[in-house]
């Protein structure tokens, strides 16, 4: 298992992308100021996208696993790479989610608490409502890991 930065052509991507964030103008309001990562065993299973908020805060603005490869620990992985790639480099690694049952669990497994929300945020930035496991997504739920 190989974890590389993506320098250039990050929108080859794209598919994988666009499994974490359904719309490539909302994908595209941070694709080119992050940093991107792909995580590679035996061919590209996993990615990610990370960003400067400021204030010490690094922030996940993407993460997907092909989805044959989902619950095989690729996206753990890439947190724990993350985690100690920039623990010296920022106080605190956070990501928005949706609260949903699918994603609230893996982030407090990975070691992330519920921070704050945004409310609206769903139903206010994408064309589409969005749903996942059945819930329709309306407020970004903040998750927080100390560095």
């Amino acid at each position: 298992m190989i974890i590389t930065e993506v320098i250039k052509n990050k929108k080859q991507f794209l598919s994988l992308l666009l499994l974490a964030d359904e719309q490539e103008n909302m994908v595209d309001r941070y694709l080119e100021r992050g940093t991107m990562y792909v995580l590679d065993d035996n061919g590209v299973k996993a990615e990610c996208v990370v960003t400067d908020e400021g204030d010490g805060i690094l922030e996940i603005k993407n993460i997907a696993t092909v989805p044959e490869y989902q619950g095989k620990g690729y996206a753990k992985a890439l947190i724990y790479f993350l985690v100690n790639e920039y623990d010296d480099k920022y106080s605190v690694l956070q990501v928005g989610t949706g609260d949903s049952p699918l994603t609230v669990p893996f982030y407090e497994k990975c070691g992330f608490v519920r921070s704050h929300t945004i409310p609206n945020f769903f139903t206010d930035n994408y064309d589409n409502p969005i749903f996942e496991c059945g819930v329709r997504l309306v407020d970004m739920v903040i998750f927080r890991r100390n560095l």
